[in-house]
């Protein structure tokens, strides 16, 4: 009976509105829409960065369960209004966002002075209502992370006095779920559709998350293909070598791709490659090298020539 491998199709959008999407993916073999769906949403949840407030400084406040005369909000109502604020941060350096406002006024997440590298998707957002001519000056940290964070971990070093640290969700994910369907291909029943809800705060498009998510898993699992390179040991025909050749390439064997001084596109391929040592490089033929994705002529003559100065050589053909 002949065989025929059933791929699934590419995600597929039956919705997108504001920040919320529907996608679907089909012909998924029995049980895998579930596997698939699971693994999907725990990366989705835990694995797309965001960025956060992760410390704050009020002038005149020592502590969160401080008040402040003429603002109708504590510190702690203000510092969680700050964490409803939605930031985009462009880059990883951590950046610091100020609020200097005089009232009466209805302080909103549009009244904060940002450093380029910083956006707000939810600028309406409420912060605090300042009477009289009462002023409000603060300045706060934003910083780029994963998932939620406590504050005891991001506190690693003692803070300066006034300054107020907090625990820090930086996931730009509000909710994400999955169900799964039986659907028919060919002459079977049991086959399964994947659909897909994901509602990001407006950093991200539900999109981008679910594409972000495929290509995490994907790398993650490339990175796994086939085994670690075990050492190379002697045989007997090392023993027609002189004593110092043999040891050198012994020694020579245990060194690491990146340590070889490769270009880093060579570098890099054979990695995807899952090639580790000097050892494993050995064991490759030079037309093995050329079907690695960006490895030509050039790029193996490199190698041999890295090869070459730790006494080992390509496999022949």
């Amino acid at each position: 009976m002949e065989y025929h491998i059933t791929l699934p199709s590419k995600p597929r959008v039956v919705s997108e509105e504001g920040l919320q999407g529907i996608y679907e993916i089909d012909s998924l073999y029995p049980g895998y829409g579930h596997t698939l769906g699971n693994s999907l949403r725990r990366i989705i949840l835990s694995s797309l960065s965001g960025a956060a407030i992760t410390s704050v400084k009020i002038d005149d406040v020592q502590h969160e369960f401080a008040t402040i005369e003429g603002v109708r909000e504590s510190v702690m109502e203000i510092l969680l209004n700050l964490k409803r604020v939605h930031f985009a941060l462009q880059g990883d350096e951590p950046q610091t966002i100020r609020l200097s406002i005089k009232g009466p006024k209805d302080v909103t997440a549009a009244d904060i002075i940002m450093p380029s590298q910083v956006s707000i998707t939810n600028p309406d957002a409420h912060i605090a209502d300042v009477a009289g001519k009462v002023s409000l000056e603060l300045e706060a940290t934003i910083e780029r992370g994963l998932g939620y964070v406590a504050r005891e971990v991001l506190t690693k070093e003692k803070v300066d006095i006034g300054t107020i640290a907090l625990d820090a969700t930086f996931t730009p994910i509000r909710r994400v779920n999955y169900e799964v369907e039986n659907m028919r291909v060919g002459d079977r029943t049991d086959f399964n559709r994947l659909r897909i809800l994901i509602e990001t705060n407006g950093t991200l498009t539900p999109r981008e998350a679910l594409e972000s998510s495929i290509e995490i898993m994907i790398h993650q699992l490339k990175s796994v293909i086939g085994f670690q390179e075990e050492t190379e040991t002697s045989t007997a025909g090392d023993f027609e070598d002189s004593s110092a050749a043999a040891s050198g390439s012994k020694d020579g064997a245990k060194v690491k791709v990146e340590d070889l001084g490769l270009s880093a596109r060579v570098a890099g391929a054979l990695a995807e490659g899952g090639i580790k040592t000097a050892a494993g490089l050995a064991r490759k033929t030079a037309s093995a090298l050329k079907e690695l994705d960006g490895l030509g002529d050039k790029a193996v003559t490199e190698i041999e020539a890295a090869l070459g100065s730790l006494g080992l050589s390509l496999k022949g053909e």
